[in-house]
């Protein structure tokens, strides 16, 4: 069977403690044929942008401004294609917030399946420097993040901290090989009937804690949005549970306590930290279906 609980210890530890800040980008701004200006991420994500740590640093505490590691990771090939910013709970912390921001070389800016380099930083506290490896599918528009938490590169707020994240960076790129082929596996293994809906049952219950009175079935967490979808192999049964989960819109009826049936309909995952919990957590019932199924 799959390995839920392996998938879980994964998502877990990492839901958000702030509420999703809404930020919007035009299509043609988004980056995914072109970097991105400085005032476009800027607009989207202006904790990138800070002038100083948040007041509630330590004089431990090295403000290592996220701006210098993007000027450093473009010096270097690596491209913002795409930032965004979580929307702290008190409002003086709104400048210096969780971001996050995926980085391109230029031979993956019009790739059908590019491979990123996503990192996630903040200066008031909640997170230092973590560095994952990131695919982004053209078909869907879906930002994957792929691999364990244990692939996870992580650098505090000290010393030169810049330039090992751009070390680190490079570390994930040489990996990208690794990647691409436990995605060319998953391609190549179709699932029967059974499978795929052991994987939407699955992915259900990463998203909610209870699953069977969330008011959505399985088969609506596997059901494609498009004809290129419609294909049994492993990636696209991942990447459409993907799609689902993380966008939302699943429409279905969910009954209370007295019995009386509600409408349900799920949420877009907007914020960083529960984004990057769900996609790990998929990846890994995805590797443990590869298990299964082969």
């Amino acid at each position: 069977m799959l390995d839920l609980n392996n998938a879980r210890r994964t998502a877990a530890p990492v839901i958000s403690q702030f509420a999703p800040r809404d930020h919007h980008i035009e299509r043609a701004g988004l980056g995914y044929a072109r970097p991105l200006t400085d005032d476009e991420i800027m607009r989207t994500a202006p904790a990138i942008y800070a002038d100083a740590a948040h007041g509630s640093r330590s004089d431990r505490y090295a403000y290592i401004p996220t701006r210098d590691l993007v000027a450093g990771m473009r010096a270097e090939g690596f491209m913002p294609v795409k930032v965004s910013q979580a929307q702290a709970r008190a409002e003086d912390r709104a400048g210096f917030a969780k971001h996050l921001i995926r980085f391109r070389r230029e031979d993956q800016l019009a790739a059908a399946e590019a491979r990123e380099v996503v990192i996630v930083n903040s200066h008031d506290g909640s997170s230092g420097f973590r560095l994952m490896a990131g695919v982004f599918r053209l078909v869907c528009a879906n930002g994957l993040i792929v691999g364990q938490s244990d692939n996870e590169i992580r650098v505090r707020h000290s010393g030169n901290a810049v330039g090992q994240v751009i070390e680190g960076a490079y570390s994930i790129v040489k990996d990208f090989d690794r990647v691409t082929e436990q995605i060319e596996t998953m391609k190549a293994l179709e699932l029967k009937p059974e499978h795929r809906l052991a994987f939407g049952r699955a992915a259900l219950a990463l998203r909610f804690d209870d699953p069977e009175h969330c008011g959505i079935k399985p088969d609506q967490i596997i059901r494609p949005l498009r004809q290129e979808d419609r294909r049994a192999d492993l990636w696209t049964t991942f990447n459409v549970a993907q799609e689902r989960i993380i966008r939302g819109g699943l429409r279905g009826w969910r009954t209370d306590a007295n019995g009386r049936p509600s409408r349900a309909t799920t949420r877009e995952v907007k914020g960083i930290d529960q984004n990057v919990a769900l996609n790990r957590g998929l990846w890994v019932l995805a590797a443990e279906m590869q298990k299964l199924a082969a």
